[in-house]
């Protein structure tokens, strides 16, 4: 497969990824949200693990010290993220959410400076500061009314946390990922299955009788969507990308998602988009773009994965 078609195929994961916050915005009318992290990552679980089982036998089932490191990252990179991806969807639109979640990037970056010792060159740190100035305008809509009686959106400030998860899972993974000999297929199949399984209480105690029968073809659709094109497809691709043209710059697609989904989520779910929007929109993917780009690599940015 030549270099022009991988390209051509992260554009497609781009949107891929940018399809799961509308489809996310489309399911939680229907679901809640650990309903949602539970049914996604259930329904993806035969396609991944068919294919460690087809690339990966010999690490088809994890040895005794890789079990809590995957642990963890399924914790914290998965079940987590996505609940809180699923519960912000509930208080904000997808445009919004995919925004704050481009900056995945941005903030692993931030902590691994703070924590990991990862060096930070001027242009990382401009790229930082105009990333959060961009989230600023996005989350204020402009209006410093807003800081000054503290009315943000909650599902904005609920997926700057998901954010934050997000960073410390691609922080930690590489870190583990070496440590203990796991491979990023292996660690993407039991993440998706320890999220599966911490889900559980959680998806019982939202009590799915009363949503579970009363769910439409467009939910389930939707839920499916984001199982198979958004986790498997969507990381199968990026994982072929980054071993052909690396990952600094199969990063640089992430800042696509946003543009794909204020389009779709201005034609798809007739969401409105302001000056300020647009305008933030703009600064944030520069920013990032700034942060990430290849002539600043970071050896912690190896491990970021996709942010829907």
């Amino acid at each position: 497969m030549s270099n022009k078609k991988i390209h051509l195929l992260m554009v497609l994961t781009s949107i891929f990824w940018s399809g799961a916050f509308i489809t996310g915005k489309i399911a939680v009318g229907e679901f809640p949200p650990f309903a949602l992290t539970f049914f996604r990552f259930f329904f993806a679980l035969p396609f991944i693990f068919a294919i460690l089982y087809l690339r990966e036998p010999g690490n088809l089932i994890p040895r005794g010290r890789q079990w809590l490191p995957l642990i963890f990252l399924g914790f914290i990179g998965t079940f987590c993220y996505h609940s809180l991806f699923f519960t912000s969807l509930k208080y904000t639109t997808a445009t919004n959410s995919s925004i704050i979640g481009a900056m995945n990037p941005m903030v692993t970056t931030l902590l691994a400076a703070m924590f990991f010792s990862e060096r930070l060159t001027p242009w990382r740190i401009f790229g930082i500061f105009l990333s959060f100035i961009g989230v600023f305008l996005f989350i204020t809509n402009g209006d410093l009314q807003l800081v000054s009686q503290f009315r943000f959106n909650k599902g904005d400030v609920v997926m700057l946390i998901a954010v934050c998860c997000f960073a410390i899972y691609s922080l930690l993974s590489r870190r583990y990922m070496k440590q203990y000999s796991l491979s990023p297929l292996m660690v993407t199949a039991y993440t998706f299955l320890i999220c599966v399984v911490i889900s559980i209480p959680f998806f019982l105690w939202e009590n799915p009788s009363t949503y579970l029968f009363s769910a439409t073809a467009s939910g389930w659709l939707s839920i499916l969507y984001m199982s198979v094109f958004a986790s498997v497809l969507g990381y199968l691709i990026q994982m072929v990308a980054i071993q052909r043209i690396g990952a600094p710059r199969t990063a640089i697609y992430i800042n696509l998602v946003p543009i794909f989904t204020i389009i779709q989520s201005v034609t798809i779910l007739g969401e409105s988009i302001t000056l300020f929007k647009l305008i933030g929109a703009a600064i944030v993917i520069t920013g990032v773009y700034l942060a990430i780009r290849p002539e600043a690599k970071g050896k912690y940015l190896e491990s970021s994965k996709s942010i829907a």
